[in-house]
């Protein structure tokens, strides 16, 4: 990094809101005190409560307020926020008041020497709801499991990074809550330096967007999509594995049997070979273009 050390970091704070009136004020308050001289944003997300009024009222001539006239998307209020952002280090913060924004100036600190910081709810002051959990774990686990790391929290809403890394990925980036999971494997796979810094997790304030079934489904989908479309082999070549494996169990359990299953062989063999063959094909495409 080229900043100075003796010299603040100026950055953007990028606050997407989808009807966030009573939690809002939690968020902005404290920012306001916290994050001094920093430019903060905050993008109304086509809410029917009166979002984007709050903003102004508590905000004054210290907060920008863009609205978006109907509702697009978690991932693309953090796209328009980034997109009018004047500083080259960005924070986004979620509206609900479950972060503490007060810790925001440090994660800013920690980004002199890492592309990303990310505030991760871990530890034992976390509110996660206990039916999401399960699915929370779940998540956890499979991502670390395909960027071959640890990532202590691929979807917390509290994160500053530089523009440089979210331009290389912001045409991958989806518009929806799956924004923040699909940024988090990029730079993982892609060999950025992520840090992560425990935080606390309080309750939200308001209803929650997430719906835990359909969510979980799509996030799954998603880490499977970003991880073939940057490190194929990871997916492909675990499933070529067990087919041959099965191909090799059902051989063995004929010649022990004395009866030879030669058509469920082949086609086991025949479909591994195809996913070794899918995965090597992908990869050298990848490399050819310079993922």
């Amino acid at each position: 990094m080229s900043e100075s050390r003796t010299e603040p970091l100026a950055y953007s704070v990028v606050i997407p809101a989808y009807s966030e009136a009573k939690g809002l004020p939690s968020v902005l308050k404290p920012l306001l005190e916290a994050a001094q001289g920093a430019e903060i944003i905050v993008v109304d997300d086509g809410s029917t409560d009166g979002t984007a009024e709050v903003a102004r009222a508590i905000g004054g001539q210290r907060v920008r307020v863009l609205q978006h006239a109907e509702n697009r998307g978690y991932g693309a209020a953090l796209k328009t926020g980034i997109r009018a952002a004047s500083h080259d280090v960005i924070v986004i913060v979620d509206a609900d008041g479950t972060y503490p924004v007060d810790r925001i100036g440090e994660l800013v600190e920690r980004a002199r020497e890492a592309d990303m910081v990310v505030g991760a709810r871990v530890g034992l002051k976390r509110a996660i709801p206990l039916y999401r959990r399960p699915t929370k774990w779940l998540l956890r686990h499979v991502t670390n499991y395909l960027v071959r790391g640890k990532v202590p929290d691929p979807n917390s809403g509290l994160r500053v990074i530089h523009r440089r890394a979210l331009e290389r990925f912001m045409n991958l980036l989806p518009e929806g809550f799956s924004f923040t999971t699909t940024l988090t494997l990029a730079m993982h796979v892609n060999g950025c330096r992520v840090e992560y810094v425990p935080v606390a997790y309080r309750p939200r304030l308001g209803r929650s967007k997430i719906r835990p079934l359909r969510d979980t489904g799509n996030f799954i989908k998603l880490i499977l999509r970003t991880t073939l479309y940057f490190d194929p082999l990871r997916v492909f070549g675990p499933l070529s594995a067990v087919l041959f494996a099965a191909s090799l169990a059902v051989l063995i359990y004929g010649v022990v049997s004395h009866h030879i299953l030669d058509g469920t062989i082949t086609v086991l063999f025949t479909a591994g070979l195809q996913m070794l063959s899918i995965g090597l094909v992908a990869d050298l495409i990848n490399r050819k273009m310079g993922r």
